[in-house]
């Protein structure tokens, strides 16, 4: 599932009317929604989680989706996303996605991020462009042939 997907999943599961109501609900904060006409609050997966965990403490993941009905799925994409972390001392993590290392919460060690970074840097360096610089009347609207970044420095 890609990031857009999972956006989607946890959009998807959110309150939107006033289970008390039927009036609209708008986001206070941490999970929280408070309908505009009653008052009443629901919550979203990442609130039932979160009032699970302060109720109950630190908890494995498949119990937290069993106890609040939120699927393992999106409890996941939680601590993917930073949103929950597993505590220091845990018998389980979650695996970095490049070099398989235990996480607390995140999808790339340190090491990893730091290595995509520097590709990514790379990458980017490669395809960005050049923007065009003012010529001389005769030189404007020649065409010529694309070379390396490096000689059309060395050109200036």
């Amino acid at each position: 599932m890609n990031e857009r997907e999972k956006e989607r999943v946890i959009m998807e599961r959110r309150p939107i009317f006033c289970k008390q109501c039927r009036g609209k609900l708008f986001y206070q904060n941490s999970g929280v929604y408070r309908c505009e006409d009653c008052g009443a609050e629901e919550l979203d997966d990442f609130g039932k989680v979160k009032l699970y965990l302060e109720k109950n403490g630190p908890s494995p993941a498949p119990f937290i989706s069993e106890e609040t009905g939120v699927p393992l799925e999106v409890v996941n994409i939680f601590l993917k996303n930073g949103r929950l972390e597993i505590p220091e001392g845990s018998r389980y993590y979650i695996k970095c996605e490049k070099c398989g290392c235990a996480l607390r919460f995140g999808r790339f060690c340190h090491g990893c991020t730091k290595e995509l970074a520097g590709q990514l840097k790379g990458a980017m360096f490669e395809q960005m462009g050049e923007q065009p610089k003012v010529k001389k009347e005769k030189e404007k609207d020649k065409m010529f042939y694309l070379d390396s970044v490096e000689q059309r420095r060395k050109r200036g």
